[in-house]
């Protein structure tokens, strides 16, 4: 339905916003890679749009870099390298204007874009802990930053802070409106501690 009542003539923040953002998760729905790739390029580019449109209110910014980050997932060399930067500076802009935006995702996006470029672009594991840690002050029942803070930790070697990380996240009461996320932070926290300890 947003894809109808979207006009190249006339573009509209919200529509373009939500419009990204419903890609972003058609994209994790699709069966096939293509399909997904195809939906994540839909979502990049209604989020860059939204972004122009309004470069003072967050929903642009993030789901642009959501939906280029899931692209530069699937294709870390030819799409992965080039987008750090753009995903970096959306991230950075969406926690300058809102941080609390999203249960405070836009940390969580910037600690797991420290931790997949360590070897590639010079990613930082303890600068991954500290967008981790600064997200958790704001959202402390963020299923999603407490798994990833965990990895993070096991990753420094540190085995007692991410098994701390992880009892803290199978304590979490779901928040309704992430339940999905918090399922599968919850499902890969348990293979982590099955793995890991």
């Amino acid at each position: 339905m947003l894809a109808k009542v979207r006009d190249p003539n006339k573009r509209n923040y919200e529509v373009e916003w939500k419009f990204a953002k419903y890609c972003y998760f058609l994209g994790k729905a699709e069966a096939a890679e293509k399909d997904s790739i195809a939906a994540y390029e839909r979502g990049r580019d209604a989020g860059k749009i939204a972004s122009r449109i309004d470069a003072y209110k967050p929903d642009g910014h993030f789901w642009y870099a959501a939906n280029l980050g899931e692209l530069g997932r699937i294709s870390p060399v030819t799409v992965g390298i080039k987008a750090v930067d753009d995903i970096r500076d959306s991230m950075s802009a969406v926690i300058a204007i809102d941080p609390n935006y999203q249960n405070a995702s836009a940390f969580d996006a910037l600690g797991q874009l420290e931790m997949a470029t360590r070897t590639l672009k010079g990613g930082i594991v303890k600068k991954a802990v500290e967008y981790y840690e600064k997200g958790l002050e704001l959202s402390p029942d963020n299923a999603n930053l407490r798994l990833h803070l965990a990895e993070a930790y096991l990753a420094m070697k540190k085995e007692a802070d991410a098994r701390k990380q992880l009892k803290a996240l199978f304590a979490l009461k779901p928040n309704p409106e992430y339940a999905v996320e918090h399922a599968v932070a919850l499902e890969k926290g348990k293979e982590m501690l099955a793995k890991n300890f």
